[in-house]
């Protein structure tokens, strides 16, 4: 029987979509699946191939959209130019709706068509409210979303498209958070959040795959950008349950990158403390990770020290430059909160902090194409010729 559980007090409960915090601590809990035994079977998607270690008996067809399988791809020139490790990037751009929330939503999903739940909704900074509206849609759901006032344009644009009533907020966005359960428990609406528990085992199929791809090898770390924690937790409770069963001889070391100028849990971290303190701004270039009061951030605290990672942070500076690194050397045009992956891969290298022979995997999040307002102004690249004058032009450019 499946259950949810309490990391802090390790009280189990029943798997309730709409009682996801634990009563005793208020944190949020997780899935506790029964201890038989698991392994991967045979599929066609990575739903079916690890769906022993999923919280729904079958897998429903429907609503697949080619989420997942994403690409493991060799950063070779930027391992050249900076004489980096092994680095490889697990390109979560190409997902349907071009993040990785999208595997949390399928996942959801399948338990809320499981359940017979005709209403879906998220609160999100605008890669999760695309990613619900558009399974939303495919499921033939209705979707309510709730997004933080300063969402991007090109974000509001791609959650609209797909018909779901989109609300755009004021206030404070933590708040928001823990009054979309009240407000769903009201009015029947199944708020699949950051770290709703159903979402993060969805989390849980990329670590699955990254394993798959690399366990010929050696050891390897997992560096991950961090909003509410959520993602960061189906990393690691991937590698714990793969381990658990027999499968994973180790968990992969995991660094959680936070944005300077956002980055409650890694200020934590640093301090030594085992709870996050709110922070009152959230000033940073990353905005889709720009969380003040982030969910289970206390729950990953926990469990990154437990398997011996850590939570850092990076500046805006160096996440612009690892941005442009990442597009200019490499072709791979990812959000600002993608960024900070390369950015705090560079930041522990300058300073010895990478295991010598290590392989390194940056998670890369979402697409730059959601917020290219984020770029900075670059004229110079932008160069004006009459038709005469071209041969001239190109001839001096080379």
């Amino acid at each position: 029987m499946i259950q949810f559980k309490c990391v802090f007090c390790g009280r189990r409960h029943p798997a309730d979509p709409m009682a996801q915090s634990c009563p005793e601590c208020s944190e949020p809990m997780l899935v506790d699946l029964p201890a038989d035994g698991r392994s991967i079977r045979q599929g066609d998607t990575p739903l079916a191939r690890y769906l022993d270690f999923l919280p729904f008996p079958e897998v429903d067809d429907a609503l697949h959209m080619g989420e997942g399988d994403t690409p493991l791809l060799p950063l070779n020139r930027l391992r050249e130019k900076f004489r980096l490790p092994p680095v490889l990037a697990k390109n979560e751009m190409v997902n349907p709706t071009a993040s990785f929330k999208d595997r949390g939503t399928v996942a959801a999903l399948h338990v809320a068509k499981a359940r017979g739940l005709r209403r879906i909704g998220t609160v999100s900074t605008g890669n999760m409210a695309a990613s619900t509206a558009a399974y939303g849609a495919r499921a033939g759901m209705e979707t309510f979303v709730l997004v933080k006032e300063d969402t991007t344009e090109e974000k509001l644009l791609s959650t609209a498209v797909h018909g779901a009533r989109l609300i755009k907020v004021t206030g404070d966005y933590g708040e928001l958070g823990r009054q979309s359960f009240a407000l769903g428990k009201k009015h029947g609406i199944y708020f699949m959040n950051s770290v709703d528990p159903f979402r993060v085992e969805g989390y849980k199929v990329t670590g699955f795959e990254i394993f798959e791809t690399l366990r010929p090898r050696g050891s390897w770390c997992i560096i991950v950008p961090v909003s509410s924690g959520g993602h960061l937790i189906g990393l690691m409770k991937a590698f714990i349950e793969f381990k658990e069963h027999g499968l994973c001889p180790e968990v992969p070391t995991f660094f959680g990158i936070q944005a300077e100028g956002c980055s409650p849990i890694a200020q934590a971290f640093a301090s030594g403390r085992l709870r996050y303190a709110r922070v009152g701004s959230h000033a940073t270039v990353a905005q889709s990770i720009a969380n003040p009061s982030p969910p289970g951030g206390n729950i990953a605290l926990k469990m990154i020290r437990e398997l011996g990672g850590e939570i850092l942070a990076v500046t805006d500076e160096e996440i612009l430059s690892a941005q442009r690194l990442l597009a200019e050397e490499e072709g791979l045009f990812c959000l600002p909160a993608s960024a900070t992956t390369l950015a705090g891969m560079l930041k522990l290298e300058g300073q010895g902090r990478l295991a010598s022979g290590e392989s390194v995997v940056l998670v890369l999040t979402g697409s730059g194409l959601k917020n290219i307002r984020a770029l900075p102004p670059q004229p110079s690249r932008v160069f004006t010729s009459a038709l005469p004058d071209l041969d001239r032009l190109i001839a001096s450019l080379s």
